[in-house]
């Protein structure tokens, strides 16, 4: 039996992300750097104003503003607001503007982040923290792809940790004008070559489904032509119908794009990110040999909703090298305001994706 990099992976859930960084960090005179969002989504406070009550650790940050074009006026004011927060909760910061299209609509927000950080010196760090709650998977995923080598390339290496606030309630609620080309998300490229003809591997597509993503996911079917569709759905979920929601809302909205079979459908638990990797992760073991006279197998994922479970997607592609496909969206609109309908508490997650060497020989 192959036993995954991370199989025994370690997180913390609620009460016990705030037990872990209180045991872990407070006192401890770490070097911590923290990586995260400064968008108007009301989740992207909360991580740094928990690690700014933590005392005896040298902190700083570098706060993420991912420009798009004409946004919504209402949707910047929030991200202001959000981002005096952050500045008073960890003062050592740097605020960074990060454009997601280039002056030819292509998109290059990936690229811009993954040299952002290669700018920026790691080399004191015994901790970097990314926060994905308020970043967007073209941005959170290269920058996690970069800190996670640079940890294991560097020569004392440092503990790499995510974090996701996750609020279904509230996901639902942030709507997107998606752009309609479909791309690799940068340094996710994983030898998929996007033209049907030449790509002679058979292509099992693993698409997140979400509410609002009907037409997304319309478009990277239509552009990816893969031989075979399992779509991820949330269970166990926040509501035990959650899955059927979303099935429902893609047949309603035109119908279901691939040939749907009830056996084909990959359940994994919405708040718990390692469940949808190890769940990948039997898929690719179980297709590698069934197909390696055939061309081989390509597994290409497309974690288009929940961020808890994108993380899970985003383990198994750092693992497997698997291609991830995705659309950029080109605005976003909170449809209500927060305070006139609370979303309820939020879920907050940690995993711990790398331990560095010094831990791992005490």
């Amino acid at each position: 039996m192959t036993i995954h990099r991370w199989e025994y992976g370690i997180t913390h859930s609620n009460g016990d992300v705030d037990e872990f960084l209180h045991s872990f960090f407070d006192g401890s005179g770490r070097k911590v750097v923290l990586i995260a969002g400064a968008g108007f989504d009301p989740r992207s406070t909360i991580i740094a104003e928990r690690l700014a009550s933590l005392s005896g650790i040298d902190i700083r940050a570098i706060f993420i503003r991912e420009v798009r074009p004409d946004p919504n006026e209402k949707l910047i004011k929030l991200a202001e607001a959000h981002a005096d927060k952050q500045v008073a909760a960890i003062p050592a910061n740097r605020v960074v503007e990060v454009p997601i299209f280039g002056s030819d609509n292509s998109v290059i927000g990936g690229r811009r982040v993954a040299a952002l950080l290669d700018a920026d010196d790691f080399a004191d760090a015994t901790d970097v923290i990314v926060d994905v709650s308020a970043l967007s998977v073209g941005i959170s995923f290269p920058a996690i792809k970069f800190v996670h080598e640079a940890a294991g390339s560097s020569g004392s290496g440092y503990n790499v940790h995510l974090f996701v606030v996750h609020q279904p309630e509230l996901d639902a609620r942030i709507t997107a004008v998606p752009i309609d080309t479909m791309t690799p998300v940068h340094g996710f490229n994983g030898g998929l070559t996007l033209t049907s003809q030449s790509q002679a591997s058979a292509k099992l597509w693993l698409p997140q489904l979400a509410p609002g993503k009907s037409a997304t996911l319309r478009i990277i079917h239509e552009k990816l032509a893969p031989d075979d569709v399992c779509p991820l759905i949330p269970f166990p979920a926040s509501h035990p119908r959650l899955g059927d929601s979303y099935l429902e809302e893609l047949l309603t909205s035109g119908g279901i794009p691939w040939d749907m079979d009830s056996r084909s459908v990959v359940h994994a638990d919405e708040s718990d990110p390692l469940d949808l990797y190890r769940t990948i992760m039997r898929l690719y073991d179980l297709r590698e040999p069934v197909f390696k006279e055939f061309g081989g197998s390509k597994l290409i994922l497309s974690p288009v909703g929940s961020k808890v479970m994108a993380l899970g997607a985003l383990l198994a592609a750092l693992e497997r090298d698997l291609p991830v496909v995705y659309i950029e969206d080109f605005s976003y609109d909170l449809v209500e305001e927060v305070a006139s309908n609370d979303p309820g508490e939020p879920h907050v997650l940690h995993l711990w994706l790398d331990v560095a060497p010094s831990l791992q020989e005490a």
